[in-house]
């Protein structure tokens, strides 16, 4: 059993490789919430587990559920072309609610099956602001089944100096000043996330939006593909940034600067698998900088959903360790999606979502490619997912998914 469990805070350095392993462990869970933890001749020594059901997990690893805290999940739609903003709005204007609740849900359904148990969901339509706020709705729609989903107002900063020229500082206005608290008034986003490339032109528009989102009452994040994470991670200080994203774009010089950030830098193998380069992740975790991993999920040119091979990614092209790879995967990205106070780590007191994985040693995660070892996901203490069998199915036994 890998309870996470730990000091308060974000993992850094050599606390990722503690996993809080009880080699004979058990939990008790009532009411959707863990009751004790420990080995297994004490917890079935309780008095209140006498009656309990036993779930039976020898010869296999239990884990706290993945939290992934960067994903695109919902927008932009496959198929937009990649500068197509207006079009890819217009798209979400065109469909019904019920249809994009539908679609997503069956995205979530499969992170449940892959083991992620919670997950951080951005937004992006940056200002066309019936388009956010529809996408915010169907997020609300969702928020709890059947996984917990973060909600993320993301607004590209690049993208609208380039679309609207001199009105971007009315558009800033408009998006930060008078939408942004609407949104937090009617709790449809946890989170305002900046979109930031390092163009020294922007910075203090940069720090316009960050300013304006903390004093919308949201939780503060930092989106820096591509170059500038080592610029925004020094002006997001001045903030209480939770996050910075694509941390894996970082140079050699701006990995260092970047152990100075308070938050959570999130990396994505995935992404650099596909675009290449040389990070070395080691140089974060040895400066002693909390790293997360994420899938970045994103329908349109990157769906990966499976945090098990996120987390072998990390491990065969970085070099971390199996240990680390599911300390960044689990308690760090509960940190980065602010809900570590409930989830990223098997404790008294935190929401029983757990794995059961089809391993016998969780160090075989990291030689897993695109397998799912998943035998049974936990969520609020029921179980809503378990591997079944391969049969026939009856043509009346299939029906469309919406």
């Amino acid at each position: 059993m890998l309870t996470l469990h730990g000091p308060q805070g974000p993992r850094r350095g050599s606390q990722l490789n503690d996993l809080g392993i009880i080699s004979d462990g058990a939990l008790l869970v009532r009411d959707g919430v863990v009751q004790q933890v420990g080995t297994s001749r004490r917890v079935e020594n309780l008095a209140e587990a006498r009656d309990a059901l036993e779930i039976n997990a020898a010869g296999r690893v239990v884990m706290p559920g993945f939290v992934d805290s960067h994903t695109h999940l919902l927008f932009p739609a496959p198929g937009t072309p990649e500068p197509e903003f207006v079009h890819a709005a217009r798209l979400v204007h065109t469909s019904s609610l019920k249809r994009l609740i539908a679609k997503t849900r069956v995205h979530l359904e499969a992170l449940a099956r892959h083991g992620t148990t919670t997950v951080e969901i951005k937004t992006g339509c940056s200002g066309d602001q019936a388009a956010e706020i529809k996408l915010l709705r169907v997020l609300e729609a969702l928020r709890s089944e059947p996984v917990d989903v973060i909600s993320t107002f993301l607004f590209s900063l690049s993208h609208e100096t380039a679309s609207s020229g001199e009105r971007i500082h009315e558009r800033i206005d408009s998006c930060y000043t008078a939408f942004l608290p609407k949104v937090a008034k009617r709790r449809l986003a946890q989170f305002a996330e900046v979109e930031f490339d390092g163009d020294e032109a922007r910075h203090p528009l940069f720090e316009a939006c960050l300013e304006t989102a903390a004093r919308a009452g949201l939780g503060v994040k930092v989106h820096s593909p591509g170059n500038g994470a080592g610029v925004a991670a020094a002006l997001a200080e001045k903030r209480d940034v939770v996050s910075l994203g694509h941390g894996e774009q970082a140079s050699s010089q701006e990995c260092a600067s970047l152990a100075a950030f308070r938050g959570i830098v999130t990396l994505i193998p995935s992404s650099n698998l596909r675009d290449g380069g040389s990070f070395r992740a080691r140089d974060l975790i040895d400066g002693g900088t909390a790293i997360g991993l994420a899938s970045n999920f994103h329908p349109r040119y990157n769906p990966t959903l499976n945090m098990q091979t996120v987390v072998a990614l990390a491990c065969l092209q970085w070099g971390l360790t199996p240990a680390e790879g599911i300390s960044a995967a689990t308690i760090n990205g509960a940190y980065a999606a602010g809900c570590a106070a409930r989830a990223g780590s098997i404790d008294v007191g935190k929401t029983a979502d757990l794995l059961i994985l089809n391993l016998s040693d969780y160090r075989e995660l990291a030689s897993h490619i695109g397998t799912n070892l998943v035998h049974l996901t936990m969520k609020r203490g029921a179980f809503i997912y378990k591997e079944g069998n391969v049969a026939p199915l009856a043509a009346s036994d299939l029906h469309a998914v919406w």
